[in-house]
């Protein structure tokens, strides 16, 4: 009985272990999504809180020029959203790079599109 009741529960803490990676959730502007105008701010909220020292984002545009206005910080009312303050964007394409490293220190990182304009 002993031995399956330390089975069960390193099961459980290894299914725990396995979903602390902080993940993309959803972001504002959405994933792949279009606005009509230059948003202020991209806010990325992950499924984990983050450690603001390494959890960082860019913002460049189709040439590759970084389009932020500021440093991403962690937001501080909510651990698991990252803001990136933003330069006014003309109509087109832009491309949001992301690294983080949620509390438990396991780091992700992705990127995604999205578009200002029509």
């Amino acid at each position: 009985m002993r031995a399956l009741i330390a089975t069960i529960g390193m099961l459980l803490a290894t299914e725990n272990i396995a979903f602390a990676h902080a993940h993309l959730d959803r972001s504002n502007p959405p994933v792949g999504g279009t606005v009509s105008s230059s948003p202020n701010e991209i806010v990325l909220t992950f499924t984990d809180q983050l450690e603001p020292a390494f959890s960082s984002a860019d913002v460049r545009n189709e040439k590759g020029a970084t389009m932020q206005s500021g440093k991403a910080s962690v937001d501080g009312a909510n651990r698991a959203q990252l803001r990136v303050p933003l330069k006014v964007l003309p109509p087109g394409t832009y491309k949001v790079n992301w690294r983080v490293m949620s509390v438990d220190t396991h780091r992700t990182e992705g990127n995604f599109t999205f578009r200002v304009g029509p």
